[in-house]
């Protein structure tokens, strides 16, 4: 039961922070906007580097490109807190009830992963270089929120034994 209660505890950890990333980037748009804005018009990487062809100056893709990350956060929000309650009512089940009902936390944290290994550090910091800029990296924050996820994964992918404690 402890490692049960575990497991959703962990996962409600998630959606909470994932419930206040959405707060804030509703309630403090232009703050991060101006993060994913920086990023996209590559304006801080290192001068002359070969690499501009690829920035993004228009604010219709700023808008486009902020606007899907919200979406991509809301979502796993709404998966996480979804996933909880389920394993929340099969707390008491049989080991495999409660397997069962790892499916929308499994969706939810592969979501989470992708978000952070995806959206942050392939198509941020590799095809915009965010990794160059001084003032708009967010490489370390991404690595970590992707290890913390992936930790919580990887102790949600733990099976269910009968009489487990």
């Amino acid at each position: 039961m402890i490692t049960r209660v575990a497991k959703i505890l962990l996962l409600a950890a998630i959606g909470l922070f994932y419930s206040l990333v959405v707060l804030n980037n509703t309630t403090d748009f232009n703050s991060n906007y101006q993060f994913v804005r920086h990023v996209l018009m590559m304006d801080t990487t290192f001068p002359g580097n070969n690499g501009m062809w690829r920035a993004m100056n228009s604010p219709f893709w700023h808008l486009t490109f902020y606007f899907s990350i919200i979406g991509w956060e809301t979502l796993t929000t709404i998966l996480c807190w979804w996933g909880a309650i389920s394993l929340l009512r099969a707390l008491r089940g049989s080991a495999g009830a409660f397997d069962a009902a790892k499916r929308i936390p499994v969706i939810a944290l592969t979501l989470g992963m992708l978000m952070w290994m995806v959206a942050f550090l392939t198509v941020g910091a590799e095809w915009f270089l965010m990794w160059q800029s001084h003032l708009w990296n967010g490489q370390e924050a991404a690595f970590r929120m992707f290890v913390v996820v992936g930790v919580v994964m990887l102790i949600m992918l733990q099976p269910e034994r009968e009489g487990q404690a």
